[in-house]
């Protein structure tokens, strides 16, 4: 991955096992993790799986992590922080909640789909309020 276009974020991953903290890449195109030495990548969060290509998916466990996410009202940016929270199991339930202005705004999508997640706490933001960058199309 492109350290230019790197995005990097901290955060935790839990299982029946215990938890541990790890850290998540995703450079536009991919997503990965690495937890108790072994990578993780994949297209979406959802997808992640075991490298190389097409390994074990990651299942059975709980990603947990925050990113700052700036809030621009009237051309001024106010800071904010979005905290996710995905479940991956039988199938992947991704949890956003933006903290910005005193209040959270919330948004829960199966299938773990990130952009339709953001979308949906973004149509909850005051009127002329709007993300004050894009996040990456493949987190």
């Amino acid at each position: 991955m492109s350290s230019e276009s790197t995005e990097v974020w901290t955060g935790w991953y839990r299982d029946r096992s215990g938890a541990e903290a790890i850290v998540i890449t995703a450079d536009g195109r991919r997503v990965a993790t690495r937890i108790r030495g072994v990578e993780y990548t994949g297209e979406s969060f959802a997808a992640l799986g075991a490298a190389p290509a097409g390994g074990q998916p990651l299942t059975g466990c709980v990603l947990e992590w925050d990113l700052p996410l700036p809030v621009v009202v009237d051309g001024v940016g106010q800071q904010a922080t979005l905290s996710c929270l995905l479940t991956l199991g039988e199938r992947a339930d991704l949890s956003l909640t933006l903290h910005y202005g005193g209040a959270a705004f919330e948004a829960v999508v199966a299938g773990g789909d990130f952009e339709e997640a953001l979308e949906r706490v973004r149509r909850q933001l005051p009127d002329g309020a709007a993300f004050g960058r894009r996040l990456l199309q493949t987190a």
